[in-house]
Order: structure tokens, then sequence, then C-alpha cells
């Protein structure tokens, strides 16, 4: 893979210049923690692993989207772009306020811990969670972390009301997506005035108190990370799901069909080396202009929310705001399609005016025009790297170790990889050879020399997928891209966890020292 890099004196000073010192961190996000709740959950499992973090000198913690999921499981695909995913609540808690006995949790304490079944999880712990809110309206339980619900509810309303009302009449409807429901509930003013938004009143509060909880715990994981000195990396997607609140309240901000609601042109990316019908998304796109004429208001409060949630946000697809591929709507695959200009740097600068200190990485992977390159460099964002896509070319990769830069942060995979074992196993010989070579290794453990190039990298961050920590093979990926069916469900076991603590930790410090990495 290979990236032309711009060169271009005399350019102006970048709107951001956040990364100044070197770290390491791990990425894992909260579904794959262990414990008992069928998904990992924001319980006590979340401070084992912020222990392992800074036993093991890493001051960092990426995870992925922190939205509610739909179909799919998808956390890229979420039912909002503002709203916590209710499957990450901790029950043990709300057992603990008395909203549960012991006891009535046993459907859920009983699924199978090794990997998340979500269809199991969606016919349990939706009731659960339906009968701890009809406890607390009952009862008056006292406020979740010093913030009461009327409070939460008060301060969140720009976004609550909507998701609650969308998540209420998703329900009535029987599931459907809203451009499938009556023409009363398509149109968001005029269901948030009708009969129905009154009659699913109980429902939508239900949909809020969740949120409340969902927040109200993740402040509690945010402060165990900061007494730990640990900054959480959040995911931002540079789109939203068609199914979502954010596009049935404000479809005026998306290219939608004014009749039926449904895209007129769908995100995606072109045929490439590794898909001959590329990779459709089915995203609606936004209407670039009618964001601009407000000064992207809506993007601004979007990224204030995730600062209030995160330390640090990655934005996905950082391309896509530089050009984006365009697909008519409908389509089967993305091969037909152009290119249209985004929002550029003008999105940027009125970021840079309300967040002047705002921490962004830009994930800039795949093939780059000089023009994305010169978006970046104008933001002065740090981009990345992933040494799995370094290897079986040329010298002139831009992933390769010696080539990589200090402003970025390199990781051996992501997410939508396969775990370093995995890959290297199903590697051709070119490639395989390349990396012994390269890495002066002898491959025996792939894992482990990956991740010592990248603590030895040059970029200033370094993040390993925990899979590879635990030099786990491709039965521990979490998500194959492309696939439909079948991931976000890996979990670490109870034993995994604990093997990180001891030796593997303090060969991690010690590896961060002797790299300025701790």
């Amino acid at each position: 893979m290979t990236i032309e890099r711009l060169n271009a004196p005399g350019m102006q000073t970048p709107l951001f210049n956040w990364l100044e010192k070197r770290g390491a961190g791990v990425l894992l996000h909260p579904s794959c923690l262990p414990g008992h709740q069928g998904i990992g959950t924001f319980d006590v499992q979340v401070d084992r692993f912020l222990d392992f973090l800074q036993a093991a000198g890493m001051g960092l913690w990426q995870i992925c989207p922190l939205g509610p999921t739909g179909y799919g499981d998808s956390p890229y695909q979420c039912f909002s772009v503002f709203a916590g995913n209710p499957y990450l609540i901790d029950l043990g808690e709300l057992t603990s306020r008395g909203l549960f006995k012991a006891t009535e949790l046993s459907p859920i304490t009983q699924l199978a811990p090794g990997r998340v079944d979500y269809g199991a999880l969606y016919r349990i712990k939706w009731a659960l969670l339906k009968s701890a809110f009809e406890r607390y309206a009952k009862a008056g339980t006292p406020s979740l972390d010093g913030e009461s619900f009327s409070e939460f509810k008060k301060k969140q309303a720009d976004w609550l009301d909507a998701y609650a009302l969308f998540r209420a009449l998703k329900e009535y409807h029987g599931g459907k997506a809203w451009t499938d429901w009556p023409a009363e509930s398509r149109n968001f003013t005029k269901a948030l005035h009708s009969s129905l938004s009154e009659k699913l009143a109980s429902e939508c509060e239900a949909h809020r108190f969740n949120q409340y909880v969902f927040f109200a715990q993740w402040r509690r994981v945010r402060k165990a990370a900061a007494q730990r000195n640990i900054a959480i990396i959040g995911d931002l997607p540079i789109f939203v799901a068609a199914d979502s609140a954010d596009v049935w309240s404000h479809p005026e901000l998306f290219e939608l069909d004014k009749t039926t609601g449904r895209p007129v042109a769908v995100a995606g990316v072109p045929p490439d080396y590794f898909s001959a019908d590329g990779q459709l998304w089915g995203n609606p796109l936004y209407a670039w202009k009618r964001h601009a004429a407000d000064g992207y208001a809506w993007w601004l409060s979007r990224l204030r929310a995730a600062f209030e949630m995160y330390d640090i946000v990655r934005i996905d697809h950082f391309r896509g705001f530089d050009s984006y591929w365009r697909i008519p709507f409908p389509a089967v695959n993305a091969r037909i399609g152009r290119w249209t200009s985004g929002p550029g740097i003008d999105l940027f600068r009125a970021i840079q005016q309300a967040q002047p200190k705002a921490r962004i990485i830009a994930e800039d992977l795949g093939l780059l025009t000089p023009s994305v390159v010169k978006l970046r460099e104008e933001t002065g964002l740090p981009g990345m790297a992933v040494l799995q896509f370094a290897f079986g070319g040329d010298e002139s990769n831009l992933y390769l170790p010696r080539n990589l830069i200090k402003n970025q942060v390199v990781y051996p995979g992501t997410h939508d990889n396969d775990t370093s074992l995995g890959w290297y196993a199903a590697a051709d010989e070119k490639a395989r050879d390349h990396v012994r070579r390269t890495l002066r290794v002898s491959g025996a453990e792939i894992g482990w020399d990956l991740i010592r190039a990248s603590y030895g990298a040059v970029s200033d961050l370094a993040v390993i997928p925990i899979q590879d920590i635990l030099s786990l093979g491709s039965d521990a990926r979490l998500n194959t891209p492309g696939k439909p069916e079948g991931n976000w469900q890996w979990r670490l076991s109870e034993a995994q966890m604990n093997s990180l603590s001891g030796g593997t930790a303090s060969y991690l410090r010690e590896l961060g020292k002797f790299n300025g990495r701790c």
C-alpha cells in the first residue's frame, strides 16, 4: 500500500498541534471485557483492566463507538451518535441500589461467557432494564453519580427527547426502519405532537432512564481512568446510520428523498485491490451545504458531546471530509459512483474555533490522494499507520517502520484487522519473509514482534490490540469488514484477564521505558 506524502513548503501553521509526547495504550472495546452479564459492562472488570494499563505503564485506552447498536450489532451503525449502549450497563450496580434481587439476574448471568450472544441479550436485558426503570420511578431512588434524573434530562434534552421517542416508536412499529413507519410517525415534528407520543410517554421515559444510567456509569469509568492518568480514546464514525434518531429528527441535514425519507445516495468506497465490488456501507450522505450554512452546528454539537465522553477522539474515514464516494441509491454494490467534494478545511476551522484544544486523531488509512494528505497536514491532526499493511510490497510503503512519522498513531492492527498471529498465518510467503527481514525476527512470536516494532517506532503514540498482547489467533478477531454476521462477539476470558497481571504488565512497562513511552 503506497501513499504519496505531500511536500508543501511554506504551508500555514496547522489548526491543531496537540500530540507532543510519546505514549502507549491498548485497543479493547468494553463489550469484550469478561464477566457474568453476557457482555462486557461497566463493572469491576473495567477497574481490573485499568489497573493492568497502569501497571504496564500505559496511558491510553482506545475503544470503539459506545452508541446503541442495532442490526448487525456494529458500534459503527448506531441508533444515535449521542446516546450510549444500554447493553453496557452494569446491572450489578442496580442490584446494589435495590432495583433488583440478585436471583432476578440469573437469566443473564447464566449466558455463556466466551462470546456475546446479542439475540439472548435482546430478549433478556431490555426486560430487566424496563423493570429497573419501573421500580426506580416508583421508589424514587436517589441520584446516580451526583446528578438527578431530572437534571440529566434537562441537560441532554437536545438529543435525548428525539432519541427516546424514536426508540419507543420503533418498538411500537415492530422494529421496522423509520422509513417504513406510517406517514405521521415518519415526520419527527408531527410524531412529537401526536396522540401516539402521549400514549408512549412511559416507554420514552424508560429510554431516557437507560441513558441516565449509562452516562452515570460511564462517568465513573472516566473518573477511574483519570485517577490512573489514563486517557480514553473514543471513536467517531464519519457517517451515521440511516435508521437512526439523528436522520429521523434532522432529515434536512442529509441527502434524502423528501417524500419517503430514504437516501438518494449512500456512502461506501469504490472497487480496489481488496474488493472487486467495493464496499456499500449504505449510510446516508450529508447535505454539506446545509451544514455549512449554519456554521456546522450539528457537527459542533456532536464533537462537544464526544469530548464530554472521551479525552481524545478518533474520527473514522477522515478522507471523506476531503472527498467521498457517492453511490446512487438503490444499489447492489459500490461499483457505480463518483467522488464528491466534502467540506474540507472549513469544517475543521469551525471545530478549532469551538474546541481549540480538541485532541483528534484522523483515521487516514487506505489509498490517499495528495488532497487528502494536504487536508490532514493543514489540520495538523495525527494520522494512523497499521503495520499489517506494511509488508509484501516495496520499500516506499509508508507503513513500514522506517517510513513512519512522528505525528502519528501506530498499530499492529485495528478492530477491522485479523489478529497479528492470524494475519501472519494467512499471509503469503513474500509478506512473511518481508516481515522477518525487516524486523530481523524469526516470526515465531509475530504478535510480540509487531508490538516491539510499534513501541520502537518514531510515531508518538502506539496502540496495541489486546488480542496481540495475549498472542491470540484468528478465533479472537473482533470484526471482518463486509461480513454481515458473526462480528463484535469476541470476549476476554477470566483466565486471559488474570494472565495480564504480573510478567506481561512488567514487560510492557520495561518496553515502554526503553522506548520513551512511559
